[in-house]
């Protein structure tokens, strides 16, 4: 999610001081998509980044940007153990999912799928481990 919000036009245009070392502009772009300006960054330091005055993102911007997402691929190296997973990947636009399968709820995470009209591999690959 925050790295889509980088890519909002808003970003992109920041108005940075010449001064402004990349890890400091990465920094200072992730409070802004994250949206904790004022919790851990001051507004009076936020503003030492920039030429002219940049307002945080709104919810409504978020909701917005967010919403254009889509056709996203997600991969996981265990199973997805429930709906829920899947119905949350839907909210970001996911449309292609590869897993190693294997839950006992295989059934419901493939029904979940079809119902976002998402395309599932089941790779048979499983990379985690304890």
């Amino acid at each position: 999610m925050r790295m889509w919000l980088r890519q909002h036009k808003r970003v992109l245009a920041l108005p940075w001081k010449q001064n402004i070392k990349r890890s400091e502009k990465s920094n200072t772009i992730d409070v802004l998509v994250s949206g904790v300006l004022g919790n851990e960054i001051s507004s009076e330091q936020w503003s030492q980044h920039f030429t002219d005055s940049v307002e945080p993102f709104t919810a409504e911007e978020r909701r917005e940007w967010l919403s254009t997402m889509s056709d996203v691929a997600l991969s996981s190296d265990a199973f997805f153990p429930f709906k829920d997973n899947i119905d949350c990947a839907n909210q970001f636009g996911v449309k292609y999912i590869v897993s190693p399968g294997g839950s006992t709820r295989d059934d419901e995470i493939i029904e979940a799928c079809d119902e976002y009209d998402m395309v599932l591999i089941h790779s048979g690959l499983r990379l985690f481990h304890h």
